[in-house]
């Protein structure tokens, strides 16, 4: 008996850069599946690791671009920075803000207070994306951080999908801080389960469906969190890193783009280490997964994934498996 895959949940935590856009654009048929949410009685978060725009921002960006959304549904890597530093500095420490202003009042909410310069002996440095940050930036960090001071990241991506390609993100501008100063951030985004806890929470919602385009931190983070995850096909990653997958970055399901949420999803069957879905049948032996199906059937991977996981359930394999597809059926 097979379902559609929003069946199963009350609502869906979904991520934005490439999940519902990429660059300045909405993602083919994103909108549509976004709005359709409320009439099928589920709710709706965004859960994102930007840390630049405000929720209001946010909400308004998504507004334009068709897709429902106020910014108490926006859930941000800036807040969460800024709550773990609260958790661990005393009220009115002194924090370098490496970041946007965004991040700089988010902070400040916390009862924390903002200095610029390291020469102000900061009691911690919260670093965060912004197109603004340049090398001087990075240096009064890595003076802080040397000096002692605690370290948080807001995220940790290490690239910034843009509509030319895939820009340095936050994690790649974290990592010179990093590079330079021998030390390494609390990070406070995903792949850490508490954006996700925080999201379902204020949203109400028991059955969480993770929805994400990468393995490292949305699909990371959802599955810490103990909630189902969906590996969507709109950014970073593919069915071929899927199936490759670190054994706490494979994803519950996989789909071509949101509006799939809506499509019946297979059931995988198991018959003596065969695992169909669909018209595809799957083994895995040794480092190769042979598939009886089409390449470009999404069956075929999903079925591949079956059947690579469950001969690897328990550790992740050292290469990627090779795959061999059998006669076309």
């Amino acid at each position: 008996m097979s379902m559609r895959l929003i069946d199963g949940f009350d609502g869906v935590l979904a991520d934005l850069d490439g999940v519902v856009y990429t660059g300045p654009r909405a993602i083919d048929g994103a909108t549509n599946a976004l709005d359709k949410l409320e009439g099928e009685g589920k709710s709706l978060a965004y859960v994102t690791n930007n840390a630049s725009r405000s929720p209001e921002e946010v909400a308004t960006h998504l507004r334009e671009l068709g897709a429902p959304a106020t910014a108490e549904q926006v859930f941000g890597s800036a807040l969460a920075g800024a709550q773990l530093l609260a958790a661990k500095m005393a009220a009115g420490a002194a924090v370098l803000v490496v970041g946007s202003q965004i991040l700089a009042d988010s902070v400040r909410a916390q009862g924390l207070v903002v200095v610029s310069s390291s020469d102000d002996r900061p009691d911690a440095v919260i670093q965060g994306f912004s197109p603004a940050l340049g090398w001087k930036d990075l240096a009064e960090a890595a003076y802080a951080v040397t000096a002692g001071a605690t370290w948080v990241a807001t995220n940790m991506d290490m690239t910034l999908p843009q509509e030319r390609g895939f820009a340095p993100g936050n994690g790649s501008l974290v990592a010179a801080v990093a590079a330079a100063t021998g030390k390494s951030p609390l990070v406070a985004g995903k792949p850490e389960a508490a954006l996700f806890e925080t999201a379902a929470r204020h949203s109400g919602v028991e059955r969480a469906l993770v929805v994400g385009d990468r393995l490292d931190t949305d699909i990371l983070g959802g599955n810490r969190a103990g909630m189902a995850t969906v590996l969507v096909l709109t950014g970073v990653d593919s069915v071929q890193t899927a199936l490759a997958a670190r054994l706490d970055e494979r994803p519950n399901y996989v789909i071509r783009s949101l509006g799939e949420l809506y499509v019946e999803y297979p059931a995988i069957t198991a018959d003596d280490g065969a695992y169909s879905c669909g018209a595809a049948v799957a083994r895995a032996s040794g480092s190769t997964v042979s598939i009886n199906g089409r390449e470009n059937d999404l069956n075929s991977w999903r079925a591949a994934c079956a059947a690579w996981w469950a001969a690897h359930p328990l550790m992740t394999p050292h290469s990627a498996p090779e795959i061999v597809f059998t006669t076309a059926g």
